[in-house]
């Protein structure tokens, strides 16, 4: 069990200088974008909510 912990521990970390991270202006551009989208998301999805509302108080009333 202590070979098989070993071997994974070694294999994990041989991946992971295999891997190429973003520089800090990706970094910086993905999570401007992806602050963006969810304020549109959540803008969208405010005016269905009231839309939905202003239709279900004609309707009840």
């Amino acid at each position: 069990m202590i070979k098989k912990f070993t071997k994974y521990i070694k294999n994990s970390i041989s991946e992971l200088k295999k891997v190429v991270w973003p520089t800090k202006k990706e970094i910086v551009k993905k999570t401007g974008q992806v602050i963006f989208v969810s304020f549109l998301v959540a803008f969208f999805l405010g005016v269905v909510d009231f839309i939905l509302t202003k239709i279900l108080e004609l309707v009840v009333s």
